[in-house]
């Protein structure tokens, strides 16, 4: 990037950032999303940092906050209320441990580790240790005076014990329990009212409102983190941090003194793992030079201390430009519309792709090729492009439009009345054919071990495959001297595949890839008709009777096992040696009748398995949650079905109870 295209970006940036720290910090009505919003800020820090004559000192990285609202009367703090610089990962807290080195702060030999709260900064004042007035932050140096609404926070002593006389000035983060969160959202959508996005907003809200009985009703807690006043006598962060439990100021218990960098990362790496177990939300952890002295010696860097920094978990959603749209062909022909982006960290790994779905999102979305977007994953959920930062375009952005014909077999596109996705007609599309067999041999369906996407793709290249029945007519001498066999047993994989020449009847129907049976319909069909004959036979009044099969399912059933293509490839399965089995008498698990929805990451096992053991046990696993949901279990980053479980009173379990249950 040259210079010129700098200082364009800068502007933008400067411009996008201001906007939304007034509606943060001032009006307490986001529309962004923290991760967001520190991308944005950690960008324009970067290129003022590589232009350092274009930074200036009204840039938005030089800000603390917004103007207070005229509502509420404002209040001077005694001392900045100062932000922290954030650090996004382990290498970047070893440069501020360098810098403070070269600062000759090299005696550093403890640090403070505290848990970053996702709330509201709030400034307390108390007078021979008794409460006389409560802040908030506002731009650092004035805030407003919220002192009756503090008055209801029962976590806030208005009296401290054993406190020395004179002025004391605690600092601290209100915040509000994602319990409490939930059973507030449950009495808006009682009285019809709209739903709150998050703790954090509803906690600044609460906090603001002009009538305190309001506030009262919304039981805030609080957690201090700093004194102000009378702590010549404190040699360290945690001796302060002991003085305000002493006194009755709560400070959050889970705080940690460390001696190097690895224990820094071993603290945060434990929380961002650990955070859904707490009642309340993070979004990083705060490390400080534990020794008063050294870290008042290190001073200021703008308007942020050099004694410590917030370092972040790694974002559930991150920044990036869409470098070009181009459509996936799926098994069922419909065509995908996804985003190549400039990778970019998300959740631990590398993103470079996200989908788009259809036309109607891309128009929702209003994205085009060359945006700047917010792209978002949580779990192992294939990303998704959650929002399009349009102020940033330049006006090189191009509108994407979808091809008339196939871009694989050049067939013409269909679209079906009341459906909003587009579809190749063509049943002999080799895009279509090579999906339908990854789909076939994966996990879930065949589990063919070792035959996958790779070896599918050489035995179509080779024209060995053309369809999934082929794979069970393949012989040694066929595949040996085929590129990526030589680092393969040819011998393996014939194995592999003719050990799956038996095949529960579930799991044949699942590999089928008909359109709208997933794995849990299968099963049921299977359960209900026994063979295969049966379920190809059956009419849509036998179909419908089956449990969650409705119209639309039966419809794609009886189409799929009507066209000729297809009987024809089950006659080659039988010709093959392939033999279905019966699925007849399967005995009734512990977990019969009980649904479960999967989310987040698992550590003993992957989603995947574990809904193999809930249906080993006679249980149905559902990819969504709902009022006849028995169980939804819960991993690391669970995502929106955990908060829909929360939001319909269904029971959560975390991974240790789920392995109970099904031990």
């Amino acid at each position: 990037m040259n210079k010129s295209e700098a200082k364009e970006r800068i502007t933008k940036l400067r411009s996008l950032i201001s906007h939304h720290q007034y509606l943060y910090h001032t009006l307490d009505a986001p529309e962004i999303s923290d991760a967001a919003y520190d991308s944005l800020v950690h960008e324009l820090a970067n290129l003022e940092k590589e232009f350092p004559d274009l930074a200036g000192t009204n840039s938005p990285t030089q800000r603390v906050g917004g103007q207070p609202l005229k509502q509420f009367q404002k209040v001077q703090h005694v001392a900045r209320m100062f932000s922290l610089n954030d650090a996004f990962s382990q290498e970047d807290v070893e440069k501020w441990l360098e810098r403070l080195a070269n600062l000759d702060i090299k005696q550093v030999s403890e640090f403070l580790c505290d848990l970053k709260m996702d709330g509201l900064a709030v400034e307390l004042k108390y007078v021979d240790g008794q409460f006389v007035q409560g802040s908030t932050r506002g731009d650092g140096l004035i805030g407003e005076d919220i002192t009756q609404n503090i008055k209801t926070i029962e976590a806030i002593p208005l009296e401290l014990k054993g406190s020395p006389k004179g002025e004391l000035y605690i600092r601290g983060e209100v915040f509000l329990t994602k319990k409490e969160f939930a059973r507030i959202n449950k009495e808006q959508e009682k009285k019809g009212g709209k739903l709150y996005a998050n703790p954090r907003n509803t906690a600044a809200g609460s906090l603001r409102q002009l009538d305190p009985a309001i506030t009262a009703s919304r039981k805030l807690n609080f957690y201090a983190y700093d004194l102000v006043g009378d702590d010549r006598k404190f040699k360290t962060k945690k001796e302060k941090y002991d003085a305000l439990n002493e006194w009755g100021i709560k400070t959050n218990p889970n705080s940690q003194v460390v001696s190097s960098a690895q224990e820094i990362q071993n603290f945060r790496d434990h929380w961002e793992k650990g955070r859904e177990k707490l009642d309340y939300e993070l979004d990083g952890i705060v490390v400080s030079i534990n020794n008063l002295q050294l870290y008042e010696r290190a001073g200021f860097v703008g308007k942020a201390p050099r004694g410590g920094i917030a370092y972040k978990f790694t974002p559930r959603e991150a920044k990036t430009v869409v470098e070009d749209i181009q459509v996936q062909v799926g098994r069922t022909g419909t065509l995908t519309p996804v985003a190549h982006l400039r990778p970019v960290q998300i959740g631990g790994t590398t993103v470079s792709r996200a989908t788009l779905h259809n036309m109607d999102e891309i128009k929702r979305l209003g994205v085009k090729i060359g945006d700047t977007v917010m792209v978002g994953r949580a779990g192992d959920v294939i990303p998704d492009i959650l929002s399009v930062l349009t102020e940033l375009r330049t006006g090189q952005e191009k509108d994407f439009h979808l091809p008339k014909k196939c871009p694989v077999c050049n067939t013409p596109i269909k679209k079906d009345a009341g459906q909003v996705a587009s579809y190749c007609p063509n049943t002999d599309c080799p895009a279509r054919q090579r999906e339908t067999i990854y789909h076939f041999c994966s996990r879930n369906a065949l589990n063919i071990d070792g035959v996958g996407p790779a070896i599918v793709d050489a035995l179509m290249d080779a024209g060995l495959v053309q369809d999934y029945a082929d794979l069970f007519t393949l012989k040694v001498e066929d595949i040996q001297n085929l590129d990526r066999f030589a680092e393969v047993s040819s011998a393996n994989v014939i194995k592999a595949i003719a050990e799956r020449k038996e095949v529960p009847l579930s799991r044949f129907v699942y590999a089928l890839g008909i359109l709208h049976v997933g794995e849990e319909t299968a099963r049921v069909l299977a359960q209900h008709f026994h063979t295969l004959d049966k379920i190809s036979s059956a009419t849509e009044e036998e179909l419908t009777t089956v449990e969650d099969v409705g119209p639309v399912v039966a419809h794609s059933i009886i189409e799929w096992f009507k066209q000729p293509y297809h009987r024809n490839i089950l006659k080659k399965f039988e010709k093959a040696g392939v033999n279905v089995l019966s699925d007849k008498g399967a005995p009734k698990g512990k977990l019969h009748s009980q649904t479960f929805v999967l989310t987040g990451t698992l550590e003993t096992m992957s989603r995947e398995e574990a809904g193999q053991r809930i249906r080993a046990l006679g249980g149905k696993v559902s990819s969504s949650v709902s009022k006849e949901t028995s169980y939804v279990v819960a991993g690391s980053e669970p995502g929106s079905k955990y908060d829909r479980a929360k939001k319909l009173g269904v029971k959560i379990m975390n991974e240790k109870e789920f392995l109970e249950l099904i031990g």
